[in-house]
């Protein structure tokens, strides 16, 4: 019979667990770097993406530009669009109300191509006010929102029928209490059909507007009030068509073509 030595042999499975806290915590460690440096890029991206903000911020935000060099992008603006005009197509001031209240989040070329069906078969207010609201809803459907347009433009209709005897009115208070027409609507139809200067604040008026240094409002009203401060009562109308064609054919919303502008080097906003 053997005699206990006395030291007793450490069991392989001791010995097997002394080493699993050890392979737990490499794995820890692992998954804690992974987990900083998913974090560590999610912060890059981030802090990119908030410099992208800024800097597009600080590019729609240059400050305002004075009343001499306001007037000086607006007079080279009228010599590269001498022929800026409404570009929607119309007979008659029922036509023109209707194309514009359709051209909304939509383009007039769009527009221009629906109309000529839609006046063909009701070529009067009270034609369209007694209209089946399905078939118009299908001679529209291609400007987009058509449902909400279809109903817009026949309640404009019998507005215009129940109100005014079937012809648009010729002041801002009137048109605006038309379903579907706002400042900007309003303001279309007095400047193009009733020779009344007025701002149209659309997208491009907007936009520009704070490119070029006219404005710092975000509301389309507020940039109107700023607007008619800046430029002389009989230039509105055509300030603001004007303003248009710029930003349809030059001064786009992500891209402007600087270099191609005839007002680089006064715009604040300008590349170049």
């Amino acid at each position: 019979m053997k005699k206990n030595s006395g030291r007793t042999s450490k069991p392989t499975s001791i010995q097997n667990e002394s080493e699993r806290p050890k392979t737990k915590r490499t794995a820890t460690r692992k998954a804690g770097q992974s987990a900083g440096t998913d974090k560590a890029k999610a912060t890059a991206l981030a802090n990119t993406k908030a410099k992208a903000k800024a800097k597009k911020k600080k590019a729609d935000n240059v400050g305002l530009v004075n009343q001499k060099t306001a007037t000086q992008m607006m007079h080279r603006l009228f010599q590269q669009y001498p022929d800026a005009d409404c570009e929607l197509d119309f007979d008659n001031t029922y036509q023109l109300l209707t194309s514009v209240i359709l051209s909304a989040q939509t383009t007039d070329v769009q527009v221009n191509k629906v109309t000529p069906k839609l006046f063909a078969n009701f070529p009067t207010a009270k034609a369209l006010a007694e209209a089946p609201i399905d078939q118009v809803k299908e001679l529209i459907k291609a400007t987009g929102y058509y449902n909400a347009k279809a109903a817009n433009i026949q309640k404009c209709a019998q507005a215009l029928v129940s109100k005014f005897g079937g012809e648009v009115p010729r002041t801002l208070d009137e048109l605006v209490e038309l379903p579907g027409v706002g400042r900007k609507t309003a303001n279309v139809v007095l400047g193009v059909a009733f020779g009344v200067p007025g701002w149209t604040v659309d997208t491009h008026v907007q936009r520009l507007s704070k490119r070029l240094g006219l404005t710092e409002q975000e509301d389309p009203y507020k940039i109107e009030l700023d607007l008619q401060k800046v430029f002389p009562q009989e230039d509105w109308s055509k300030c603001s068509i004007t303003l248009i064609w710029h930003g349809r054919r030059l001064c786009f919303a992500r891209n402007p073509d600087c270099p191609g502008c005839p007002i680089n080097n006064l715009c604040p906003a300008s590349t170049v």
